[in-house]
Order: C-alpha cells, then sequence, then structure tokens
C-alpha cells in the first residue's frame, strides 16, 4: 500500500516543476552523474532529474534541487551479478555483435524508486498509483538512450579497401611458369614451396606460389617466403590469401604493394581460387584470422613486456593515480590529461576549488568546459571514481599487494575502482573538431595544443567563476592568465642579409618547443654499420636463395638455405645536445627579397628564446613524410637527460652594433646605436618573396597545382622541397589553395586598403566573442587589431578591461592608441598578456611516448614524474615504473626551476 502522504507530496511537486517526458530528439544524461563519475552502480545510486532529465549522485543531488527548483528524481541503483564468461570474440569490435563485449560478465539487477526532494520521501517503483505525467516520465527516461551511448562510435569495426589489384588480376594457367598447377584439395597436403612448413601459409593469387608467412616482431610467425616470392617475381603480383583462414564467407587478404600494404578486400576471391582447384565451399577455418591473432594480443596483452621490457610493475592506486579508460583510439587524449593535471596550478584552478565551479555551473553543464574539467579533476586528485568501495583499489598511493603471484605482479590490475571513463569531456573538447571528435587515432601534440585552446577560451568566458592557478579569486575577467600561459615561450627570429648584413627581427608565441632529430650525429655509427652489413647480407642471401629456387624443379629445394637468428635490432642513439645544436643552427634562406639593396639575396636565419616558460613542452619530430607520401617512423634513440640548461640559447634582441632592415624601401636602413630607445620589429621580409621558379617546377612535378607550389614557396620564403611539402600537404584544403596570385602591381593598392580596414569578420567569431558579454563595436575591434584571430582576439579583449574604450578607439582610429614601452602600440602584438619569463634551467618531469609506425594508429602511454618516483600511466592502467623510456618520448615536460613542484 503505497503512502498516502508520500503521493501528495509528489503531487505538489508536480505543480511547482512538472515532470517531462523526453522526445526523440532530446538529450538525456541518465547515465552518469553530471559534477561526478557517479553511475547507478555507485553504492548510493543516481538521481535523475524528471524536468532536466539529468543525473546527480547522492552528494550532488541537494544541489541540483536548489538550483533548479525541481523536487521530482528517478532513483536507480544497479547490481551486477557475475556469470560465466562469453566465447572468446571473433571479430575487432567493441559492442558490435561477435566483438569485445562490454559488462556482459554480469547480469544487472535494477531497483527504482521516485524520490521527493528535500523531504526525501520515496516510493519503490513500480507504483500504478503514482500521476500518470508521473509514469508518462518515468517510462519515457528509461526507454531513452542516453547520451553516452548516441555520442560514442559503439562499434568499431576493421575498414578493408577493395584492392585494385583484385579487379583485373591475370593469373598463371597450369602448366604456365613453375606454379601453375592445381593445388591439392586436401588442406593436410599444402606446405610452404620453399621451406616445406605447413602452418601461416599464403598463397599467392597470381602465381600460385604457397609460402610462409612473414615474421612478427617478437620472432613468431612465419620465414618470409610469400615475401620472397613477391620480391622474387619483380612485385607484379601482390595479393595472397591465408589458406587457413578460407570459410565460404570469407578469408584474410593482404597486400604486398607498397601504397596498400595491408589487409585488402578481394571481391572475386571464389573465382581467383577456383582457378587453383580450391572449392571455397567446401573448407572450414582451420588457422586464426589476422584480427584474432590481433585480439589475442590485445587478450593476453602484457603491460609490463609492451612497455617496460619485462620489468615487474607494481600497480598503483589512490588520490593522484587514477587511470583514465580507453575509450576507443582515445589513448592519446589521456596521455595528455594525466600530464596536464600533474601541475599544481591546474589542480589548483580546477580541483580544489571544484564545489563553487559545481554551483555556479550553466543549466547545460555537459557543456561547461570548467564544469567538466572540475568533475575530472576531482576523481583525478581524490580517486572520487564513483565504484562501490569493495571493488577500490589499494589506499592512496600504495602499492598493490603481489602475494608473491608473478602473474599478478607482472600486469597491473585496473579494476573500475582505480580508473574513470572521461566520455563527456572528450565529446565536449572534440565538438566541431573534424579529427578530435572522430574516433581515429590522433596526434597527442596537436591534442596538447587543442586542448589548450579550447581551456584558454572557456578561461575567458567564465573567469568570474574561475579562481586563479594558484588557488586564490580572480578580482576581475583579465586579472589572472590562463592555464596555457604556462606553456607559453616567446620566440625570437632573427634574419641576416647575406648582402648587405642588415637584420631584422620578429617575435612570436608558441606551447611548444618542436626540435629535428639529426640522424646524422649517431654516437653508435659504427655498431649500427656493423648491424645494417649483416641484415643486409642476410637480406642478400635469402634473396638469391629465393631466386635460385624459382628456376628448380622440385619444391623445398631452397630448404637448405642458412637462415641465422636475427640480431638484436640495433638503433641509432642520439644525444639530445644534437637536436638542440640543429634548432639553434643557422638556417639558410635562398631568393630571400632584402628591402636594403632592393634585391633578392641569401639570407641566414637563426632563433632564439626571447623567453623561457614554467613549463616547456618538447615535441621531438619522429615522424615524416617519406618521398613516397606514406607516414613513416625514426627508429632512433634520443638520450634527454633529467635537467636543461638553455640560458645560452636566449635572445639578445636588436644589438647596437647592428643595422636593421628598412620598413619601406625608400628608407635607409638605420644603425641601432643612432636609434633612441628600443627598435620594433620588423617583419616585412617576406612580403616581398617571389616564388623560386626552380622550386616551383620540383613541386608541380609531384602532381601539385602550379599556383598552391607557388603559395607554398613564398609562405615559407623559398625555404626547400621539404618545407614546401609540408606547407602543401597543410594547406591542400584552403579555399584559394588554388587560385592564381594576385598581379604585385595591381594587386598593392587593394592590399593596402585592405590592412587599413582589417580582416574581414569572421561571423562565427564575433558571435562567439559576443556571447562572452562584448559589445559588436569591441568584438569587431579586437578581430581587427589580431587579424581576425578568434584566440588572440578573446586575449585582447580580457587584456584591456581596464579600458576597453580607448583600445577600441585606438583600434579604429578616432584616438591615438597608447603606445608602449618598446615603441609599438599597445594595441597590437607588445600588448599581448605578459609571458611568466625565469631562468632557462629545467628539470624533467614527463614524457609521451608512442608505439607504432606512424601517428594515425599504434598506442600513446604516459610517464610522469609523482612524488619522487616515477609513474607510468597506460589508460585505465596505472604502475610504478621501473625503467622509463626517456630516450623512446614523443613529447616532454620540463619544470623550470624555480616553478614548486607536484
Amino acid at each position: 500500500m503505497v503512502d498516502e502522504a508520500a503521493l501528495d507530496a509528489v503531487r505538489y511537486a508536480m505543480r511547482k516543476a512538472p515532470p517531462r517526458a523526453p522526445g526523440h530528439h532530446d538529450r538525456v544524461y541518465k547515465d552518469e552523474c553530471m559534477f561526478s563519475f557517479d553511475t547507478a552502480f555507485s553504492p548510493t545510486g543516481l538521481f535523475i532529474n524528471l524536468s532536466s532529465w539529468q543525473a546527480f549522485g547522492a552528494d550532488f543531488v541537494s544541489l541540483d534541487h536548489q538550483r533548479t527548483g525541481n523536487s521530482l528524481y528517478l532513483h536507480e541503483k544497479h547490481h551486477k551479478i557475475p556469470i560465466p564468461p562469453q566465447a572468446q570474440p571473433d571479430k575487432m569490435a567493441v559492442g558490435g555483435q561477435g566483438g569485445f563485449q562490454v559488462d556482459k560478465q554480469y547480469e544487472i539487477e535494477k531497483e527504482a524508486a521516485v524520490v521527493v526532494l528535500p523531504s526525501q520521501q520515496r516510493i519503490a517503483l513500480p507504483c500504478p498509483e503514482l500521476p500518470e505525467l508521473v509514469l508518462n516520465a518515468i517510462t519515457a527516461i528509461q526507454a531513452h538512450d542516453s547520451v553516452s551511448v548516441s555520442d560514442e562510435a559503439a562499434v568499431w569495426e576493421e575498414q578493408r579497401q577493395v584492392s585494385p589489384f583484385a579487379l583485373d588480376m591475370p593469373q598463371l594457367e597450369e602448366g604456365q611458369g613453375r606454379w601453375g598447377r592445381s593445388i591439392p584439395s586436401d588442406p593436410s597436403l599444402w606446405a610452404c614451396d620453399e621451406t616445406g612448413v605447413t602452418d601461416n601459409l599464403w598463397l599467392n593469387l597470381a602465381t600460385g606460389f604457397i609460402g610462409s608467412g612473414r615474421q612478427n616482431w617478437d620472432g613468431t610467425g612465419g620465414n618470409g617466403a610469400a615475401l620472397r616470392h613477391y620480391e622474387a617475381t619483380g612485385k607484379r603480383y601482390p595479393l595472397v590469401v591465408k589458406l587457413g583462414t578460407i570459410t565460404p564467407h570469407s578469408a584474410d587478404v593482404f597486400s604486398y604493394d607498397a601504397q596498400e600494404n595491408d589487409m585488402v578486400q578481394d571481391p572475386h576471391l571464389e573465382r581467383h581460387l577456383a582457378h587453383w582447384g580450391i572449392n571455397i565451399m567446401s573448407l572450414t577455418k582451420t588457422e586464426k584470422t589476422m584480427t584474432e591473432l590481433q585480439i589475442d594480443l590485445n587478450l593476453s596483452y602484457e603491460f609490463n613486456k609492451l612497455t617496460e621490457s619485462g620489468a615487474n610493475l607494481q600497480p598503483l592506486s589512490g588520490p593522484g593515480f587514477v587511470g583514465l579508460k580507453n575509450l576507443g583510439n582515445s589513448c592519446y587524449m589521456n596521455s595528455v590529461l594525466q600530464m596536464l593535471w600533474t601541475l599544481p596550478g591546474v589542480q589548483a584552478r580546477y580541483a580544489g576549488p571544484a564545489a563553487g565551479i559545481f554551483a555556479n555551473s550553466p543549466s547545460d553543464s555537459a557543456s561547461d568546459f570548467p564544469t567538466q574539467m572540475a568533475k575530472l579533476g576531482v576523481a583525478m586528485t581524490t580517486a572520487r571514481t564513483g565504484q562501490p568501495p569493495e571493488e577500490q583499489g589499494p589506499p592512496s598511493g600504495a602499492v598493490a599487494s603481489q602475494n608473491g603471484d608473478a602473474s599478478a605482479s607482472s600486469a597491473p590490475k585496473a579494476d573500475e575502482g582505480t580508473w574513470v571513463r572521461p566520455q563527456a569531456f572528450k565529446v565536449l573538447v572534440g565538438r566541431n573538431h573534424s579529427e578530435f571528435s572522430s574516433p581515429r587515432q590522433q596526434d597527442a601534440v596537436e591534442y596538447f595544443q587543442h586542448l589548450l585552446g579550447v581551456m584558454t577560451r572557456a578561461e575567458r568566458s567564465a573567469a568570474s567563476r574561475l579562481p586563479s592557478s594558484s588557488g586564490g579569486s580572480s578580482s576581475s575577467a583579465g586579472a589572472e592568465q590562463p592555464t596555457a600561459a604556462a606553456f607559453e615561450m616567446e620566440m625570437e627570429d632573427r634574419v641576416q642579409c647575406g648582402a648587405s648584413g642588415c637584420v631584422s627581427y620578429k617575435r612570436e608565441r608558441t606551447n611548444t618547443w618542436s626540435l629535428g632529430i639529426p640522424v646524422e650525429a649517431a654516437t653508435n655509427a659504427s655498431e649500427l654499420e656493423a648491424y645494417q652489413g649483416r641484415e643486409a647480407k642476410r637480406a642478400m642471401l635469402k634473396k638469391a636463395g629465393a631466386e635460385a629456387y624459382i628456376g628448380q624443379d622440385e619444391p623445398g629445394a631452397a630448404s637448405t638455405l642458412s637462415r641465422e637468428a636475427p640480431d638484436e635490432p640495433v638503433l641509432p642513439r642520439i644525444p639530445f645536445c644534437e637536436c638542440i645544436r640543429q634548432w639553434e643552427s643557422p638556417a639558410s634562406i635562398d631568393n630571400y627579397y632584402s628591402a636594403a639593396i632592393q634585391s633578392k639575396t641569401q639570407a641566414n636565419k637563426t632563433t632564439r628564446f626571447a623567453s623561457f616558460p614554467p613549463f616547456l613542452f618538447v615535441q621531438l619530430r619522429r615522424y615524416y613524410v617519406a618521398k613516397d607520401w606514406t607516414p613513416k617512423k625514426l627508429e632512433v634513440l634520443v638520450d634527454v637527460p633529467p635537467t636543461l640548461d638553455l640560458e645560452h640559447l636566449r635572445g639578445s634582441g636588436v644589438r647596437p652594433e647592428e643595422a636593421l632592415q628598412p620598413e619601406d624601401s625608400a628608407t635607409p636602413a638605420p644603425s641601432a646605436a643612432d636609434a633612441a630607445g628600443p627598435q620594433p620589429m620588423v617583419t616585412d621580409e617576406a612580403a616581398a618573396v617571389q616564388p623560386s621558379p626552380e622550386l616551383v617546377s620540383q613541386l608541380t612535378a609531384m602532381g601539385f597545382s602550379e599556383n598552391g607550389c607557388k603559395r607554398a614557396a613564398i609562405a615559407t620564403q623559398n625555404g626547400g622541397v621539404e618545407a614546401c611539402m609540408e606547407w602543401v600537404l597543410s594547406h591542400m584544403e584552403d579555399p584559394d589553395f588554388n587560385d592564381p596570385l594576385p598581379d604585385p602591381s595591381t594587386a598593392q593598392p587593394a592590399q593596402q586598403a585592405a590592412a587599413a580596414q582589417g580582416p574581414a569578420a569572421d561571423p562565427e567569431a564575433v558571435s562567439t566573442l559576443e556571447s562572452m558579454g562584448f559589445t559588436n563595436a569591441q568584438v569587431l575591434a579586437a578581430l581587427k587589431a589580431c587579424d581576425g584571430s578568434l584566440e588572440r582576439a578573446g586575449d585582447w579583449l580580457f587584456s584591456h578591461m581596464d579600458d576597453l574604450d580607448a583600445a577600441v578607439a585606438g583600434v579604429n582610429g578616432t584616438a591615438p592608441a597608447t603606445t608602449g614601452a618598446t615603441g609599438q602600440p599597445a594595441n597590437g602584438p607588445s600588448s599581448a598578456p605578459p609571458l611568466n619569463d625565469g631562468p632557462g634551467k629545467y628539470e624533467l618531469m614527463g614524457l609521451i611516448s608512442h608505439m607504432g609506425s606512424n601517428l594515425g594508429c599504434g598506442h600513446y602511454v604516459c610517464h610522469m614524474k609523482k612524488q619522487g618516483r616515477w609513474v607510468l600511466f597506460n589508460d585505465e592502467k596505472v604502475a610504478a615504473s621501473a625503467h622509463p623510456p626517456t630516450d623512446l618520448g614523443y613529447a616532454y615536460l620540463f619544470r623550470r626551476v624555480d616553478v614548486p613542484g607536484n
């Protein structure tokens, strides 16, 4: 019997805030608390607002009641009941039929009730006596997909392209050549034509040759006979099929062609196999497919062997040691977040004051960056993961007990209580970004820069809600630097004309120090040369044996070929100081237009630090695009030291003895010694650069348009084919990429007029800045002052809060703009927020490593130095690091010595 007083409370609450039933297109947040990672599986369950369809944990439901005035909540509690494990998956999918199943090892027992706040009266469900409006809302919420379901890709399938070689493939006829024959219909008679082995066999669909597959990185797999046959036959027949995987429905087909070099589809596979006497309808699978082998690798994934060479890693959990669930190719995001959350300033701005951030959160908390960042920070710094206490790991910072079990000690345990699932954060930060909103693997450095941009815009617009990074409150919107300022540095470029000796200077801000790797500077050259010689000799012997076998009549005759065990790979070892030496060395600029001599000449460019940031983020450019346009990786070791002293790289600015390039061709170059006060940076040298015909010719030969190649040459100041190629790859989608260049003789007046008016304002940028509370006139002036850059315009607006009207008038020419100490207008580059400069001495505090042949695949892990020891963060797994791979990192984080540590 339902308590009538409770029903009366429900009816009263309905009149204050009527419950609503969500429609098909409405967004329902019912899986996770808006302010924490509590779920229906948490000890106190989840409370779902019947009016806003947002869920809250027990610690935050009262806050939601106070903010919204709603009193009716659907309270759900779920319990997992273990069931026997399911069969091993047979396809690379998550959540799909036959793939990796999520939470399928449990049956779920559910409890539900209606709760009235603040009285905490509850009515267990089902309850037909409840008002129909309440029942309809509950039914609709329970039946509606949660936002998390619609936001994430539930099924991840391999995408195999149809190979063009399969569409019109010639096949040898019986009696034609060595392998023009029928293949035995009995699979037990199949064997490698070169070595006689009977497993991991691949049939060349064009020639009929049966060969062993390639050897894996760990020494398993085949001996490479199938690949050697492809090479020995002039690389004309690239398609092979794995015989043991053939079924009436599918088979593994691989292409050795350099442009494919991957698993592919053969739409005519049945016909191609029938040519060799193989009836696809009569075969059953006898070997694991390549997909199943990959799944086995995931299922038997040994955390320690993959990352730290067999060390026994001790799992960690508790505050500061919380893992992040891999959402499917999200390891790049997880690694960057683990690095950021090590910084005290990030913790002070988001985690400490989280209660205040939540209290002032907008109604759409899922779209509010400070809310989602604080939610993540509380979980990572306090280990509040929302899981039941009995599923939690060891105490804070403790090492999990090993119990004498070697298998337990070598693989860190990753219970649900030791990690959280940052799905809402990933969706929010990646929103409207073509790559970071996709399920594809991404570049961690690019994500780091993107995240800082998102964070900066959010911190500017929500400045009144956020404290300073040091923990104090911001007194005004422009009083506190954004979090990204901790990484910002200014670089000073100095270009010297080779003919006149005149110089020009330019300063630019960046948050990443990107360094190339000079492979020629390897310190183990002799050892490397000996290893490469042995490998080359081994390859020649194998090739000679394969070629000799092609002309023989009996199979297996080449099995006597000597096959020595492969050596341990030797990689070039490069000192980090050589990477710095390459960066600081002068770079030559050809066809440089010198205003001092009114002609093109050769110039030298050097770059130095104009300031040193509190945290130095360093990228080693291990990945590049080869001449055949395929992504490649530099397999090298770079000895990165634990400390850096970069003071010798600090720029000095204009020196007294230097003559500056004139700003105008009619103006003689002034002497810096004669100038009164500091000189402005002269940056007009690029405007006069003409594209080099030889360089444009080389680029067009690669297949690019002539106009696009000219733009690349101008943009890089004729900096060479490689630099132009990188520019082309980054700007091929620009709308004006293929447009003709304007005629300099006719374009100059228009350019001068455009420069006077400023760039046309992007409507979306205008809307974004206006949403922060600025007027249209203020926004247009900011965009004009910052060349249309949304991020810089936001900084400009907030940095001029004290005299915004005067600054706007200065930009529009209606009032004189103030002049800074450098002689530049205050609304120019010098008016940007000041940088936190300090001594150029640093200590290594973390690195992000990438395993894989290119940045579009593979896996990221993060190592951070915390509480005096190195810690390995590998998605949801966290462990004490035995041997941090400081020589294999892709990105490194250094802390300036005068900045407090973690």
